[in-house]
């Protein structure tokens, strides 16, 4: 072999060698489970977290507030790479509707469940750091009813309206993310139909519409009150029966046909 053959045969095998340049460091799929763990932590943390740690100061409303322009600037920051769902709820609604796989469904719910688990964490992390906090007076957020919750409703009352209030939240999504919808809107809408919600649904459950939202706080305060946990399936079902009957009337009621679909 000559000297140039030798040369190039070496220049070959560097080039092989190398990772290519721009190369994902990570695989698309798993950048969209990703995307949903940050965005349920984004919205625990920064929700729940205005109500424990400023609560008293900003109301109802401020955390309402909390909660809308959370879930607005998440779905401009992952909306492009997961469609934010941040919310096992609506990933389901959307494997109903069929616009998302059965695999991609079930990752993004549990790494939706996790991301919900840590911020709860770290919102009592950080409240521990404070002498006048406890986990039994402060909280964590968590969602309840019944005498010793916010405005005393019965659990036929939470369920009625954790369904109710799902599905209306679930109706937005599915009609501001059509493609009919005027293009860049979606975030503001939907961020703003949660902000509305929470101010009704706060003082009946604390407002959840998200069972994962629900999950990470009433897990970790298990560790010094069981009731959120007893009263957990509440939060875990009824958002889901809200999202499924909303999924079922826009597919089959509401869904505008498109201009090729007309033809």
């Amino acid at each position: 072999m000559s000297k140039k053959s030798r040369k190039k045969e070496a220049a070959k095998e560097k080039v092989e060698s190398e990772p290519a340049k721009d190369q994902p460091v990570m695989d698309e799929s798993w950048k969209k489970y990703v995307a949903e763990l940050i965005g349920t932590f984004a919205l625990v943390f920064f929700g729940c977290g205005a109500a424990v740690f400023a609560g008293a100061q900003i109301g109802y409303l401020g955390i309402s507030f909390a909660f809308g322009i959370t879930v607005m600037f998440m779905v401009y920051a992952i909306g492009p790479i997961s469609g934010c769902h941040i919310n096992p709820a609506i990933t389901i609604a959307m494997l109903v509707a069929k616009k998302i796989n059965q695999k991609d469904a079930a990752f993004y719910i549990v790494m939706q469940f996790i991301g919900a688990t840590l911020a709860a964490g770290l919102i009592l992390v950080i409240g521990i750091g404070n002498d006048g906090y406890t986990l039994t007076h402060n909280g964590l957020g968590q969602n309840g009813f019944g005498n010793n919750y916010l405005g005393h409703f019965d659990v036929v009352s939470a369920i009625v309206a954790e369904t109710m209030m799902t599905f209306f939240f679930l109706i937005v999504i599915f009609g501001s993310t059509h493609k009919k919808a005027p293009a860049g809107f979606a975030g503001i809408a939907i961020g703003f139909s949660l902000f509305v919600i929470h101010l009704i649904g706060i003082p009946i459950t604390g407002t959840s519409v998200n069972p994962a939202r629900s999950f990470g706080p009433a897990v970790l305060m298990a560790l010094r009150d069981t009731e959120p946990l007893i009263e957990l399936p509440v939060f875990l079902l009824a958002p889901v029966v809200g999202a499924i009957l909303a999924a079922i009337v826009w597919m089959h009621v509401l869904e505008p046909k498109l201009d090729e679909e007309k033809k």
